[in-house]
């Protein structure tokens, strides 16, 4: 017994040591070649040995490959060595081919260079870096800039160069500060936050970030600090119609607008992998993300619609509180939201279906919706209850749904898990749009219809849509392999 417990502890130091390795080659291709690994769109960068070896144990029970840290490693060296163009590359799919193809190459090096061979070349992918502004400085805005600083890398994409706000004597400044470093549910920022009061910018990991308090948008002049074609994230809310949003496009040194809330009016609404082929970004200028609910569910329906023909549904979304209820008994304008929101389920409408039918048009009049607000305070579930025009059965369409959260054009909207345990605190940080509970799911009797369960951080991951779609409209989005 004794030496079992010493032969497995010995392999667990071994597989450290790998991951330790992995961690240097991927911050080396991150921070000098704009190359990102991630396995299963999990990050391997800015993570611990540990989590990496985590990741592997789940990249195993979600693939039923023998997905190893060894070939990962393998992998990685393989594409260090390799002239490889900016990209984002998930090398979860990568080890699955190796792990199925593996005899039929010489080396890892061959099967590397077969599979990235439309990544090679250093012209493959020329990126021009993008200035952001953050238009509002909220629980969003704060979160996209926590992971705009994150994603710089060697900055060729994103840069964060400035945050709009109302009064910046130094009390709110530091109170700024002080917020982005330290968050009840997201925890602290990994990284450094100091503030410069003298010339009014916050030095988030060594990038300055100008603070600028307005409330006219169309009265600052961007390029004073230095700032041009930049892209302007509204996360505010106060604003929503295309004249009110064109105000943003007086201001100079500002290219594009992108509101994080449903639009009103002709502004397009766009869930990230979606619909943004349906619309020119380069003539369009003003742009939403519509709303977390909307990117969490659009992506579900549209692969269900594909795959079943969706005949009928109903969207019943339990939805976190926020800061528009009242923590203790008050006045508000709509019915029920005035009472305690950490005390109280508070059932209140929602505009799903209507908001789904702006990004799905196939699926407009089909649906409807409802929502309760719950004690939470972040993470959210929405429940599709769905009948389909086709037959389905819990396997194909448990299947279905995995195989899109793996590989493929959905897998950044979409995670699938199949844990039978998980609750809402598990998702805090989840990145993906939706978050699809697969021991939950239920098909009726008759094959025709199909309850599913879709979580999703409607913050977090909300924000990292919100990215997603910023990096298309700003022109600054790598070659992928997922």
């Amino acid at each position: 017994m004794t030496n079992k417990y010493q032969s497995e502890f010995n392999s667990w130091i071994e597989k450290e040591k790998q991951a330790i390795e992995l961690i240097g080659i991927v911050g080396q291709l991150w921070f000098e070649r704009s190359i990102e690994l991630v396995l299963f769109r999990s990050p391997l960068f800015d993570v611990s040995s540990s989590q990496i070896l985590a990741t592997h144990q789940y990249a195993r029970e979600i693939s039923n490959k023998d997905i190893s840290i060894y070939d990962t490693l393998d992998i990685a060296k393989a594409i260090k060595n390799s002239n490889i163009a900016p990209s984002r590359i998930d090398v979860g799919k990568l080890l699955i081919l190796w792990v199925e193809n593996h005899q039929k190459y010489s080396s890892v090096h061959d099967f590397v260079i077969k599979e990235l061979a439309k990544h090679i070349g250093k012209g493959k992918k020329n990126l021009r870096k993008r200035d952001v502004i953050l238009y509002g400085f909220g629980r969003i805005g704060r979160l996209l800039a926590r992971e705009i600083i994150t994603q710089t890398g060697k900055g060729e994409q994103l840069r964060l160069r400035a945050i709009v706000i109302r009064g910046n004597d130094n009390d709110s400044l530091q109170k700024r500060a002080d917020l982005l470093a330290a968050d009840s549910i997201h925890n602290r920022f990994k990284g450094t936050v100091s503030l410069d009061t003298e010339h009014k910018t916050l030095i988030i990991n060594g990038q300055r970030i100008h603070l600028i308090s307005s409330e006219e948008p169309d009265k600052i002049d961007y390029t004073k600090y230095g700032i041009t074609h930049a892209l302007l994230i509204d996360n505010t809310g106060a604003y929503r119609d295309r004249a009110n949003l064109s105000r943003h496009l007086k201001a100079k040194g500002v290219e594009k607008i992108l509101l994080t809330a449903p639009a009103k009016d002709d502004v397009p609404n766009v869930v990230s992998g979606i619909n943004e082929h349906t619309i020119n970004l380069q003539d369009e200028h003003i742009f939403s993300c519509a709303s977390c609910t909307t990117n969490a569910i659009v992506p579900v329906l549209n692969l269900v619609d594909n795959l079943f023909q969706i005949r009928k549904g109903h969207i019943e979304t339990v939805h976190a509180y926020t800061n528009d209820q009242n923590l203790l008994d008050n006045y508000h304008k709509k019915a029920r939201r005035g009472r305690a929101a950490p005390l109280n389920m508070v059932i209140t409408e929602t505009g799903s279906e209507k908001a789904v039918a702006k990004v799905l048009p196939s699926l407009a009049g089909k649906l409807t919706s409802n929502a309760v607000r719950v004690p939470v305070p972040n993470v959210s579930l929405a429940i599709l209850n769905l009948t389909t025009n086709r037959t389905l059965s819990l396997k194909n369409i448990s299947e279905s749904l995995k195989h899109a959260a793996l590989f493929g054009d959905f897998s950044e909207q979409i995670d699938y898990s199949i844990s039978k345990e998980l609750v809402s605190s598990d998702v805090i940080g989840n990145s993906h749009a939706a978050i699809i509970d697969g021991p939950a799911t239920i098909v009726s009797k008759d094959s025709k219809s199909v309850i599913l369960y879709i979580w999703y951080d409607n913050e977090y991951g909300y924000s990292r849509q919100v990215i997603r779609f910023a990096k298309k409209i700003a022109g600054v989005v790598r070659l992928t392999y997922y």
